[in-house]
């Protein structure tokens, strides 16, 4: 679109040449008119000057100024609507007579010093012309009064006169309207001829735009009517046609959305049928998967619940004397409920990773222990087929990390099982490597290589599919879900990482996966427990170059001095302070042959540690008995290797001493007769007194009668269920601050928060472990009997927990007590930043990073026997959560300051006594 429209454009091409013309035409004759005037004004002038100054020659030849002054006055009289004056001055520039003695005359005098004029001058001043001619003597004349004759052409003075501009004025302003009014003639006559034009042209055009604008709003029966002229008329006749075809195109596409239309409206009533069908399938699958839910829970429940009194029971089993085949067969029978019973945990958790209902914890935990746990469990499997198992964790990776131990223990298991599953000879390889460390955080890459069948092109695609497996035929050889690597991705998705594989058939294996995990800022400055081996020589056997390797690289932070052989034959003669043998797996040779081994290794050093498969841990007490300090499980960990470093020659390895039972009475409800008799046996072994009820109605009335230290609550109970117990329980005034641990055979998404919302204290999945069950009580006692509730109470107990308990430092420290100075001392360092922090905030200062504060303090006290500091820094951390202000909080945080002062003051005492 122009700036401009056709009409504007068309005014401006026709009235600006003539507009143009005209100015210059007119300003060319006014100025022309405007310099003749005045040359006719000096002229006129000229006519006067010098035919006065002929006339003055006699008058002034003998000075008669009355002659002279009449012809000067008849002069100006004549010309007077021109002249102002007229004077005559002598040849000494004097005056000699003036027509107009009232007006100034020197203006027309010249100035002294300024010889006469020999011709007409013109001088211009102001609105007047002043003319000049000399006054001449043409005729000699006799002097009367000398005699003598005048020469010749002699100046006798100079007529001046002095012309008025104004005269001309009123004719050159004259001249100069007459040349405005023709000017604006033309312009009138210009824009008759231009509107006719633009009549002629933009009238036509306009029409046409009308008609093209009523087509454009759906009009196409108008037409662009009118005679028109040249090429306006081809146009019209364009626009016409244009339009015709519109409405053939019009019509046509009209028939064609008709049909359209008529199509569609069958095509939405077979989508409202669809969408009625699809609604009623919706509603279908919801009550599908509901039912799925309470099918899964009550599968959960049902199976666990007979498993709990299995499991439970072999292991008692296991403890007692037993001949060599009946200790086979209860841990076959142990191993196929725990396949089992990890069967129906892959089930769980993969419906909770499909409903994204599965939660991670946030907890502190050691990640080479935890490796190692996995390690431990599955190494007897692996033994079993002959394969050797190695775990070389890179010494760049951090110790301390948080994040969910449990989980990252099942997709290890899960990978790891796997491999062992498929793999019948060679090696399985763990590696632990870090990727990239941030400031707070740590990205780790675990890989598992094995030497097994490896996977196919086709079956690699339905690898990571649920219910499908590398092989389903009839006849696999291996069983399993089809479940474990599906939830081995969702849960490294989980962890905020991703899994990836690379397989060649009959070539094996290697997965791997990476996983962001949390530092530990209160535990990462605590050394690596290793012993002192400064100048220290240890010899390594063994012939597996992987296993070899990954125990090379772990004891090369040491100060050992590492010589390795792949036997003990080729061993350099030397005086060794230890001797590591990894004994080669398949482990073929008798007890006799390892005997002979021993006793030649025992020749080399004092200090034999053997490396053994987990089948020949039968021999491991002959072994220490016939000189050897120490028998590990392959593959070797730093965790089990480092303290074995630490003995001297000359010690053997004492027997566990007896637990020591906890002086707690504990009850514990079941309407299970199995499942309860297997909780008071567990029980029985750890605490001084236990009561069993079988029905909720029977805790109760036990509950009015006895003074309880902790419940352990069954949840699904016929007429009184657990939940309502515990409340009827928690209205007896003695036991309300007793702890209520719930334990239950449901393990679905949610039911620990049901059960924690519900009033317990805590939680235990059936079927019980004995070590959460020794968990749970060791997180609720002190060594003075008190019990630590979770969440503070209104009537709290009366007897509080102890501001320093060491023996409580101790057990969270796994009994290592230079561990737990450390973790004191460590706690101690960190305080009086807690206390400085808080003390701003009481003063005012805004500080909103004082969650994460707390809820690191909370962390650090949960290894350095602080249970009350511990206890005030879980409520507030709970209470900020929750979005109290801090002013609410006033009182607890100067209670903090001052429990953090008390136990100061008691780690100063204890640190310095030991």
């Amino acid at each position: 679109m122009t700036k401009y429209s056709l009409r504007a454009r068309m005014m401006i091409l026709i009235l600006a040449p003539t507009l143009l013309i005209g100015l210059l035409l007119s300003t060319f004759f006014v100025v022309h008119r405007y310099n003749e005037l005045q040359e006719q004004l000096v002229d006129a002038g000229a006519s006067i000057i010098e035919p006065l100054a002929v006339a003055s020659e006699y008058g002034m030849t003998f000075r008669s100024r009355e002659s002279v002054r009449q012809l000067v006055s008849l002069l100006h009289r004549r010309h007077s609507d021109i002249v102002r004056s007229i004077t005559v001055f002598d040849a000494e520039n004097n005056l000699f007579v003036t027509s107009n003695y009232h007006h100034n005359y020197t203006q027309l005098q010249l100035p002294k010093n300024v010889p006469l004029p020999t011709e007409l001058m013109l001088t211009r001043r102001g609105e007047s012309l002043i003319l000049r001619t000399p006054i001449l003597s043409e005729t000699p004349y006799p002097d009367e009064t000398t005699g003598s004759e005048l020469q010749a052409d002699q100046k006798l003075g100079y007529v001046a006169i002095e012309l008025d501009l104004k005269s001309v004025r009123l004719q050159q302003y004259k001249e100069i309207f007459v040349s405005t009014l023709l000017l604006f003639l033309c312009m009138c006559i210009a824009i008759l001829f231009a509107y006719r034009l633009m009549r002629d042209v933009t009238g036509p055009i306009r029409n046409m735009v009308n008609t093209v604008d009523r087509i454009r709003r759906g009009q196409l029966d108008s037409r662009v009517e009118g005679f028109m002229l040249g090429e306006l008329h081809m146009l019209k006749n364009g626009i016409n046609s244009m339009a015709m075809s519109l409405t053939a195109y019009h019509e046509e596409m009209q028939q064609n959305i008709d049909q359209a239309t008529s199509d569609l409206r069958e095509t939405l009533e077979q989508m409202e049928i669809q969408n009625v069908e699809l609604d009623l399938a919706k509603k279908r699958a919801q009550e599908a998967a509901r039912i799925k839910s309470e099918f899964l829970a009550n599968m959960s429940h049902e199976l666990r619940t007979p498993l709990n009194g299995v499991i439970g029971f072999t292991r008692q089993m296991l403890k007692t004397d037993l001949s060599v085949t009946q200790i086979d067969y209860l841990q076959t029978i142990e191993r196929s409920a725990n396949n089992l019973l990890t069967i129906i945990n892959d089930v769980l958790d993969f419906s909770k990773l499909e409903a994204g209902k599965l939660v991670l914890e946030h907890i502190p935990f050691s990640l080479r222990e935890t490796l190692d746990e996995v390690i431990v469990l599955l190494a007897p499997s692996a033994h079993e087929k002959g394969l050797e198992l190695t775990l070389d964790v890179q010494n760049d990776v951090p110790e301390q990390v948080i994040g969910d131990s449990l989980r990252l223990q099942q997709v290890i298991t899960n990978l790891l099982g796997n491999a062992i599953k498929f793999t019948e000879t060679g090696n399985i390889d763990i590696r632990v490597e870090l990727r990239n460390q941030l400031e707070r955080q740590v990205e780790l890459e675990v890989q598992v290589h094995d030497t097994g069948i490896g996977i196919s092109e086709r079956q690699q695609s339905q690898l990571f599919q649920a219910f499908r497996q590398a092989d389903a035929s009839i006849s696999r050889r291996h069983g399993g879900t089809g479940l474990g690597l599906v939830i081995t991705q969702k849960l490294v998705t989980e962890m905020g990482g991703d899994i990836c594989f690379h397989s060649q058939l009959n070539k094996g294996s290697t997965f791997w996966f990476h996983v962001t995990l949390d530092l530990n800022e209160s535990m990462l400055l605590l050394p690596p427990s290793l012993p002192d081996l400064r100048g220290k020589m240890l010899a390594y056997i063994e012939a597996n170059p992987t296993a070899a390797q990954a125990t090379l690289n772990m004891l090369s932070i040491t100060q050992l001095t590492v010589i390795h052989s792949p036997t003990l034959g080729k061993l350099p003669k030397n005086d060794y302070d230890f001797l590591l043998v990894g004994v080669p797996i398949p482990y073929r040779d008798s007890i006799a042959q390892h005997r002979e081994k021993l006793l030649d290794a025992l020749k080399i050093a004092n200090r034999v540690i053997l490396a053994l498969p987990s089948q020949s841990q039968v021999d491991a007490e002959a072994m220490k008995k016939l000189g050897a300090i120490g028998c590990l499980i392959k593959p070797i960990s730093c965790n089990r290797l480092y303290p074995l470093l630490r003995m001297e020659p000359t010690h053997r390895p004492a027997l566990p001493p007896e637990r020591k039972r906890l002086p707690l009475t504990v009850m514990a409800v079941d309407d299970n007769p199995a499942n309860l008799k297997l909780i008071g046996t567990l029980l029985a072994e750890q605490v001084e007194k236990t009561l069993l009820c079988g029905s909720g109605e029977e805790a109760i009335a036990l509950a009015r009668d006895n003074v309880l230290d902790m419940i352990l609550m069954d949840i699904q109970m016929p007429n009184i269920d657990g939940i309502r117990a515990s409340e009827l329980i928690r209205q007896i005034p003695h036991h309300n601050s007793t702890p209520i641990i719930a334990v239950t055979a449901h393990a679905i998404s949610g039911e620990r928060e049901y059960l924690l919302q519900a009033g317990m204290d805590d939680y235990l999945a059936k079927p019980i472990d004995e070590a959460m069950l020794t968990h749970v009580l060791a997180r609720y006692y002190t060594n003075e009997g008190a019990l630590e509730p979770v969440t503070p109470r209104n009537n709290p107990s009366t007897e509080q927990p102890l501001s320093l308990d060491w023996p409580l430092a101790l057990r969270q420290a796994a009994n290592k007590e230079d561990l737990a100075q450390d973790l004191l001392r460590m706690l101690v360092e960190f305080l009086p930043q807690v206390s400085e922090r808080i003390q701003a905030l009481l003063a005012g200062k805004p500080d909103d990073e004082i969650l994460d504060l707390i809820h690191k303090l909370h962390g650090s006290c949960s290894y350095s026997g602080v249970p009350r500091l511990k206890q005030l820094c879980y409520y507030l951390e709970q209470q900020l959560r929750q979005g109290v202000s801090n002013s609410d909080l006033e009182p607890e945080w100067l209670e903090l300051l001052d429990e953090i002062e008390l136990v100061q003051t008691e780690a100063r005492f204890q640190l310095g006594n030991t």
